[in-house]
C-alpha cells in the first residue's frame, strides 16, 4: 500500500459538488445531485457538498447528516430531553419522547420546506486540523488520520492549497492477480 499515494486516488475539486457560501440547502441538494449525474458511475457516488467562499476556498462539508438535521424540528431542544438520562430515567423512555417530539412536530414535507431555504453555513461542518492531508502522502497515513480522526473524508492540500477529497469509499485498488471482469476492490 505504502506505494500509493493520496494524489492517485482523491476526487479532484473540480469533480465534486461543491456550492458557494450563502447558497440554501436546495442549492446543495441539486448540485449534490449534477455531481452525481456527471461523476464517473463506476466508483461510488458523491455523498457530500463542499462550500466555497468568494475565493473559491473549500470553508466547509455538508453531508448527510447535517441535512437531515436541518429538518429537526427547532420548537425545543432535543438535547433537554437527552439530559433526563442524567436523572435515571431509561434510555428508552427518553427515545419515546424524542419520538413524541417528531410525533407533534409540522409534516415532513412542512419541514423540508422549510429546511430547503436555510443557509448551508448554519449546518455545515467546518474542517479540523486533521481533516487535511498534503497530496504526497502515504495511503498508510491517510488510513491512520480516517481511523483516528473517525472522519469519512480529507481534504487533499498542496501547500494548503485544496486540491481535492479523499473519501474512505476512495480506497480501491487494482487486483494483483487477473480478474474475468478487470474490475477493482476496495481495501474496505
Amino acid at each position: 500500500m505504502s506505494d500509493y499515494l493520496v494524489k492517485e486516488l482523491m476526487v479532484p475539486l473540480s469533480e465534486y459538488a461543491t456550492v458557494p457560501e450563502g447558497s440554501t440547502l436546495f442549492d446543495a441538494v441539486l448540485a449534490l445531485e449534477k455531481a452525481q449525474e456527471e461523476f464517473d458511475h463506476t466508483k461510488y457516488k458523491h455523498r457530500g457538498v463542499l462550500i466555497l467562499d468568494k475565493d473559491k476556498r473549500v470553508i466547509g462539508k455538508l453531508g448527510q447528516l447535517d441535512v437531515l438535521r436541518a429538518l429537526e424540528p427547532k420548537d425545543e431542544d432535543p438535547g433537554e430531553i437527552n439530559e433526563l438520562s442524567q436523572f435515571g430515567f431509561s434510555s428508552n423512555f427518553v427515545h419515546k419522547l424524542h419520538k413524541q417530539r417528531r410525533m407533534n412536530a409540522a409534516p415532513l414535507k412542512d419541514l423540508c420546506s422549510k429546511a430547503s431555504k436555510l443557509r448551508v453555513e448554519d449546518f455545515m461542518q467546518t474542517p479540523s486540523e486533521g481533516e487535511f492531508i498534503e497530496q504526497e502522502a502515504t495511503l498508510e497515513m491517510a488510513v491512520m488520520q480516517l481511523v483516528m480522526g473517525r472522519h469519512i473524508s480529507l481534504l487533499v492540500t498542496r501547500e494548503k492549497e485544496i486540491l481535492g477529497i479523499l473519501r474512505r469509499f476512495c480506497f480501491r485498488l487494482p487486483r494483483t492477480h487477473s480478474s474475468h471482469s478487470g474490475s477493482q476492490r476496495g481495501l474496505f
